[in-house]
């Protein structure tokens, strides 16, 4: 929208996170509510302009479309986590946790072992979703703080999502800003090594705080009691083997994901061949049903399916309404304009580059809008300054990649709330991975450490 000024952005943008934080915050409400009425907001600010419906409709309708992959995910791994759990492939993963990982150690565990799945399948969806589920379920009978355990396994998931050349954010970021994927790879090190080792410093610290005697008691008495209602055997880790080994072929998200329900699937009858086609059924829409009277237990093992994702699809359709909205009108355009405005040195150049990208992931919660966007309205700064575009594809994943599982409307915010069972204003003060590494960026960019720049302007 050409007659937009940027007042008027900055004002309207400051209204809608005004709203949404207060909503959240003050008067704990669900964010799909303050995100409805900011809907609202920006439709009648659009009528005022004189913007035409079918504009602003299109513009929904193309930021809805961006989105739908990401919500078939989800619901596919709804019915992943029901499927696995009555398989035996998550409950025989919480035995082998509590057989192999110490107490003390378990931060720190949770964080090394999902960065290094993270990486090797390149998706921090299936990590959390899948290995990360297990650590919660470990962490929560030893009466380990839950926030805790969530940080850490999305700081590892996200360790691997932004380092894996399987992950799509990794292969999009080097893409925008035309660079070689593994020169992109490379270059991160220079951040996410420091941010590795401080963030395994902090699980190490934090578990020391943990009560070793009373987390020994609840452990036995916890597994002794999911070998008896639920499925425990090697052989069912077989439908992760399955999806790992797809995901590492560079089998595309949803065909891997399929993968591993099917053989789960396999599984189930090949344990409990008196499973029903009608029970099947039910686990798959509304989640796994095991009979206990341990509530610890019915919350871990009572889970998953389609509706549970339901919640979470909701708000990604209101979180991607609005930024389709915001699209249109020109807010994202003009605040974008405004910051690419304040760049005359290297260090305000790639401060201004990473608040941007954090500024669309906190105003519309999608990644890779952040690094689309981002990438395409600073690229030419970066060269016109002398500066490798490394270093811009760099800073994309510092500061979107990373950031979205912040946003508590962020695409990956809701769907880690959703498969962890904590709120993303609980865990993101111990996801110190994905707190870090947009810190590390803006003070490389003001110190010059890892910043190169084209031969003739040296």
């Amino acid at each position: 929208m050409k007659n937009l000024r940027s007042t008027e952005a900055f004002l309207l943008t400051f209204v809608v996170l005004t709203m949404i934080g207060v909503a959240i915050i003050k008067f704990d409400a669900p964010p799909q509510v303050p995100i409805f009425f900011s809907i609202i907001l920006l439709i009648g600010f659009g009528l005022f302009k004189k913007i035409s419906w079918s504009s602003m409709e299109q513009g929904i309708r193309n930021s809805v479309s961006s989105g739908i992959i990401p919500i078939i995910i989800f619901l596919l791994i709804g019915i992943l986590i029901s499927v696995w759990i009555e398989s035996g492939t998550i409950p025989t993963l919480i035995v082998i946790g509590f057989q192999f990982v110490s107490e003390e150690y378990l931060l720190l565990s949770a964080f090394v072992i999902t960065a290094i799945v993270g990486t090797s399948i390149g998706s921090a969806f299936t990590t959390a979703s899948t290995v990360g589920v297990a650590f919660m379920a470990i962490g929560q009978a030893m009466g380990i703080n839950p926030a805790w355990i969530a940080g850490a396994i999305v700081s590892g998931s996200y360790f691997g999502d932004k380092m894996s050349p399987l992950s799509d954010t990794t292969n999009l970021a080097p893409t925008v800003c035309k660079v070689d994927l593994f020169e992109h790879i490379r270059n991160m090190l220079w951040t996410t090594i420091p941010a590795f080792l401080i963030s395994v410093v902090f699980y190490f610290l934090l578990g020391n705080r943990i009560d070793e005697v009373k987390l020994n008691r609840n452990s036995f008495s916890f597994v002794t009691e999911l070998d008896q209602v639920a499925v425990v055997h090697w052989f069912a880790l077989l439908p992760m083997i399955v999806m790992i080994f797809f995901a590492i072929r560079k089998t595309p998200a949803i065909p891997t994901i399929l993968s591993g329900i099917v053989t789960g699937i396999i599984m189930i009858y090949l344990f409990q061949p008196q499973t029903s086609i009608e029970y099947l059924m039910n686990i798959i829409q509304n989640g796994s049903t095991v009979n206990t009277d341990n509530e610890q237990m019915a919350a871990l093992l009572n889970r998953g399916g389609i509706q549970s994702m339901m919640w979470s699809v909701s708000l990604i359709l209101l979180t991607l309404t609005m930024g389709g909205l915001l699209s249109i009108l020109g807010i994202i355009e003009r605040l974008v304009e405004s910051m690419r405005n304040f760049v005359a040195t290297t260090g305000r150049l790639v401060l201004s580059s990473a608040l941007t990208a954090i500024g669309i992931n906190i105003v519309i919660g999608e990644q890779y809008m952040s690094i689309i966007l981002t990438g395409n309205a600073f690229v030419q700064t970066y060269e016109k300054l002398g500066l490798k575009r490394k270093t811009l594809s760099r800073v994309l994943e510092d500061a979107g990649t990373v950031v979205n599982p912040l946003i508590p409307y962020g695409i990956s915010g809701v769907f880690l709330t959703s498969v962890l069972g904590v709120n993303t204003i609980d865990y993101l003060w111990f996801a110190v991975f994905c707190l870090l590494c947009p810190v590390l960026t803006i003070i490389y960019g003001f110190t010059g450490i890892g910043i190169e720049k084209e031969k003739s302007f040296k």
